[in-house]
């Protein structure tokens, strides 16, 4: 195992995939000469070159128009947006151009192309630089939508991505980027709806996506230690959803607990509920709860923004008023 970076890990898999197979290749504002906003692209134009890492201008709607049609003729595009708030920008592109040409083409044609983007709040970038909106994806068939909690799950997971035949949808946590775990250094893939358990407990089941499960992890840990039997669920991917694993979870525990920095309204946790409900009603100790986002758009001030994020504070508390 190597200790290393999110956003490293990210380049490291896309360096790989890069020199695995020439379709390969990175476009997107600023990918290049200066390695991403974020710096997950670091040093990759220097050694593919400009073609094969390319900066785009600042148009959402073409960069992925681009790789729309690219991925069609047969290369494998992976492209970045640098805020997923500008997934606004390219919907048409996403939702009624990527997600659909398969389907609507009678399987003739293929869209072999990724989308990566960074997600979530606070870095005081104000309403439109914070957004979670992987929930808008889910809601487009058509698109695998994956959301990796830390370096190791980010490597794999965007391999397989690259590798998939299908548009996938890319979603990494801005303030995971300069975070650092523990790596394995031999090649290896994560498969798409197989979710991550990530510790194994009796008293309650806490699924919890992206930044949130390294939140919940944190706690988890803390109340382990104080003897409480908590079982974490990282779901890896949203679609497909690993409904299997939280079932069998539920039902051993009585309880559960969704963490999702989305907005709650409208969300991925109302979703997942209702995926499982018919199959752990009778077995369910307690309603379910969910910890999210609350309904408003994003303040600049750190003040007002932390607040309204769920934080270590909020998921103990919730944890312990289930228990």
């Amino acid at each position: 195992m190597s200790i290393m970076m999110y956003r490293d890990a990210i380049c490291q898999a896309l360096d790989e995939e890069m020199a695995r197979d020439e379709d390969v290749f990175v476009m997107g504002e600023d990918v290049g000469v200066i390695g991403g906003n974020f710096k997950a692209t670091v040093g990759l134009r220097e050694k593919y070159g400009d073609m094969r890492c390319k900066d785009s201008p600042i148009s959402e709607a073409g960069s992925v128009g681009l790789g729309v049609g690219s991925a069609i003729t047969g290369l494998r595009p992976v492209i970045e947006l640098m805020f997923g708030d500008f997934i606004m920008c390219a919907m048409d592109q996403i939702c009624n151009q990527m997600a659909k040409i398969r389907y609507m083409s009678g399987g003739q044609a293929r869209v072999p192309m990724v989308i990566r983007t960074p997600i979530g709040g606070g870095r005081s970038s104000a309403a439109q630089h914070s957004q979670t909106l992987y929930a808008w994806i889910c809601h487009c068939p058509g698109i695998k939508v994956v959301v990796p909690s830390t370096a190791a799950e980010a490597k794999g997971l965007l391999k397989t991505a690259i590798r998939d035949d299908d548009p996938v949808m890319f979603f990494e946590h801005k303030m995971l980027y300069t975070t650092k775990f523990e790596v394995p250094d031999e090649e290896y893939t994560i498969p798409f709806g197989q979710a991550r358990v990530v510790t194994e407990g009796e008293q309650l089941t806490v699924l919890a996506t992206s930044m949130m499960e390294v939140k919940a992890e944190k706690v988890v840990s803390e109340l382990q230690k104080e003897g409480y039997s908590i079982e974490l669920i990282d779901p890896r991917t949203l679609v497909p959803f690993d409904t299997e694993t939280v079932v069998k979870s539920v039902k051993k525990t009585g309880k559960l607990l969704i963490v999702d920095e989305g907005h709650k309204s409208f969300g991925i946790s109302g979703e997942i509920v209702m995926k499982i409900m018919d199959q752990v009603f009778y077995d369910l100790d307690a309603p379910v709860m969910r910890l999210g986002t609350a309904d408003t758009p994003l303040p600049f001030s750190p003040a007002l923004e932390f607040p309204l994020i769920p934080d270590e504070k909020d998921i103990r508390e919730a944890i312990l008023k289930m228990i």
